[in-house]
């Protein structure tokens, strides 16, 4: 038989959504084809609506060879496993004769623990031990939700906390569940045969198709003890956020609470020595901690060097300990243990970090509120990293809508460690960028309006002249705005003072969580939306009800930002343009974001408002603005408010 041609595969696969093929999703699976076939690397911008899960899923599952599909969000992976992959492999299996199995893979700590949930949580020494299910109050909401996940463990067959409808909060998860270091091992545990994160992996051993996410990607990156099934194909959806995600994932932490729960889980299995000299070094770290002013240190002061060294020292022989003693009074001696061992580890590693002052890391005091101070450390930069780790051994895709900054590919692919396109070398990965660009007509349906009459925003205080901005394009639009802010100040600040001005009624964020925040938007046009990061990125609501999307102002990194301004600093020293390669790079990253929550499908009509002058009168506004979708241009607020007032009488007759 004739292997089948990828036209013939799509156009079966697309029909078996319902949908219609796109010259772009063509395009892309085209392209997608020939680096699986030539081992090589690809970039891939696949504007909203392009249909870019099949453009990668259609060559991948003709390669037949092992992917790892690894996605941002919660929802992107929800549908490539529980409605693209079911629909596409079906679709596809007369024409492969075959039928590829697909799975799901997340971190350890996403998984019901069975030991947990039956044997109960070891706590921490002033809490002694106790039965979860009998501390928390039956009829309180914790004691609740511990009821109901019992329950559930005996109908599921994941164990996987997103498939427990209505979820549960983080505290609740945390008395079922454990992390990798926490865990006893399948074949130490009595729970190992039917341990859910157990089973997980061996679906995905046999998977030709692995669904995962970045942070997962990451530790496999990171770690070198490999949590992902051996691929010879990785798909990196969503890839403008990996840079982030792999930055969070190699971060270290160490407060004062985290070191005092390793004394308190340690101090009844090791040596009285071993447990005071622990205890010791805790005291002199929180000291330490209490006088912590937030910002960057340039290099670790002697103090906090000796008192690094001290936890270090101090719990290496801990470490040593929990390995060769053993006390039969402690009752689940072993979880116990296991869960102590885990603490501990956590702070010499960070400790060990930090006092070694590796040259590329950046290390910093934050202080909360609520929390008090933590001490951090992250790596000045992950492309070596990702260029080491990542382009190895397979064939990478990285697809998202926005990968091409400035119009073109090569700042991204710099913060994924790929040099320039077309650069020779024999250790220099070598890759292709395409934009297959957007079955939308950006121009016809969108507008970019930027306000360069307003006063240029400030670090702090009001902005009068912005507030009467946004009042007048809001009453224009007769609501239907996603209001996207660079703090959540700003948003709460612009909430007050439009909610006392206009009858829209306006939901901020904070105030309900997202996901009904943004059920209610969708539901009523009139309605207005203010939010900050998580809207930039996380909304997507076609039709009458997102007419207006309004950005405050350029979303820079803060000024204070430590790791963000240390990047900054290296690219200058190394005789490199900082403010473009970082801040620049990190600001139009966000506003193509922010900017496609606009057009979501092809009937979409609006306008994208940027309330901050210096997108038209800056020297980088026109790099911002080339990272934006090609919407038609306009300075002129007459012109657009008369377009909304349009756009929401047009609504209003369709009975919108």
């Amino acid at each position: 038989m004739t292997k089948p041609s990828l036209p013939e595969l799509l156009h079966a696969a697309v029909s078996s959504v319902g949908g219609v093929e796109r010259p772009g999703q063509v395009t892309m699976a085209e392209a997608v084809a020939e680096a699986i076939d030539t081992s090589s690397h690809l970039l891939v911008q696949a504007g909203t609506g392009t249909g870019k899960s099949l453009g990668y899923l259609v060559p991948a599952l003709a390669h037949g060879e092992r992917v790892v599909v690894a996605t941002a969000t919660l929802a992107l992976q929800r549908q490539l496993v529980e409605r693209d992959l079911p629909r596409t492999v079906e679709a596809l299996h007369p024409l492969l004769r075959r039928r590829p199995e697909f799975a799901m893979l997340k971190g350890r700590s996403n998984y019901l623990c069975l030991h947990r949930l039956r044997e109960g949580v070891p706590q921490d020494e002033e809490d002694g031990l106790f039965d979860q299910f009998e501390a928390a109050a039956p009829s309180s909401k914790l004691g609740m939700d511990l009821l109901r996940m019992r329950d559930w463990a005996d109908e599921t067959e994941t164990g996987d906390r997103d498939d427990l409808t209505p979820g549960v909060s983080d505290r609740a998860w945390s008395q079922v569940s454990v992390s990798s270091r926490e865990c006893l091992g399948a074949t130490k545990c009595a729970y190992g045969a039917e341990c859910f994160a157990e089973l997980a992996r061996e679906r995905a051993k046999v998977a030709e198709v692995v669904v995962t996410n970045h942070a997962l990607l990451a530790i496999d990156a990171i770690e070198g003890a490999p949590v992902l099934p051996q691929h010879e194909v990785l798909i990196v959806d969503e890839a403008h956020e990996l840079v982030s995600r792999v930055t969070g994932a190699a971060t270290g932490e160490l407060t004062p609470g985290q070191v005092n729960r390793a004394v308190r889980r340690s101090a009844k299995l090791v040596n009285e020595k071993a447990a005071d000299a622990l205890q010791t070094a805790a005291e002199g770290f929180e000291r330490l901690m209490e006088l912590a002013l937030p910002g960057r240190l340039e290099e670790v002061p002697e103090d906090l060097g000796y008192a690094l060294m001290a936890l270090r020292d101090a719990a290496r022989t801990v470490i040593s300990a929990l390995g060769s003693t053993r006390d039969k009074s402690v009752q689940d001696e072993d979880v116990v243990r296991k869960q102590a061992l885990a603490s501990v580890e956590s702070v010499h590693a960070v400790a060990e970090r930090i006092a070694n002052g590796a040259e590329y890391d950046v290390v910093w005091y934050e202080r909360h509120d609520r929390f008090g101070a933590s001490l951090r450390v992250a790596p000045l930069s992950v492309s070596g990293l990702l260029r080491e780790k990542l382009f190895a051994d397979r064939s990478v895709v990285l697809t998202s809508a926005t990968l091409k900054l400035g119009g073109d590919f090569n700042g991204v692919g710099a913060s994924l460690g790929l040099a320039p396109e077309g650069t020779e070398g024999d250790d220099i990965p070598q890759w292709k960028g395409i934009d297959v660009g957007s079955p939308f007509d950006y121009r016809k349906q969108g507008i970019l309006y930027v306000a360069r009459h307003l006063a240029t925003p400030g670090r702090e205080g009001s902005r009068g002249d912005m507030m009467d901005e946004l009042a007048g394009l809001v009453e224009a639009a007769g609501g239907r705005t996603l209001g996207l802010f660079s703090s959540m100040r700003a948003a709460q600040a612009a909430a007050e003072e439009l909610r006392g001005r206009l009858d829209a009624p306006i939901l901020l964020q904070g105030e309900e969580t997202l996901g009904e925040l943004i059920k209610a938007f969708a539901a009523d046009p009139k309605t207005c939306l203010f939010g900050t990061l998580s809207l930039w990125q996380g909304v997507d609501v076609p039709g009458p009800s997102s007419q207006l999307v309004v950005m405050d102002r350029i979303p820079f990194p803060r000024p204070d930002d430590p790791l963000m301004s240390a990047r900054q600093k290296a690219v200058e020293e190394g005789g490199g343009n900082g403010f473009m390669a970082v801040a620049a790079t990190h600001a139009a990253l966000l506003m193509a974001q922010g900017a496609g929550r606009l057009v979501r499908a092809s009937g979409d009509r609006g306008v994208v408002a940027v309330l901050d002058p210096r997108l038209a009168n800056a020297r980088y506004g026109s790099f911002l603005r080339a990272s934006l979708p090609d919407f038609w241009y306009t300075t002129d607020g007459q012109t657009v408010r008369r377009s909304l007032a349009a756009i929401d009488a047009a609504a209003q007759a369709a009975g919108a």
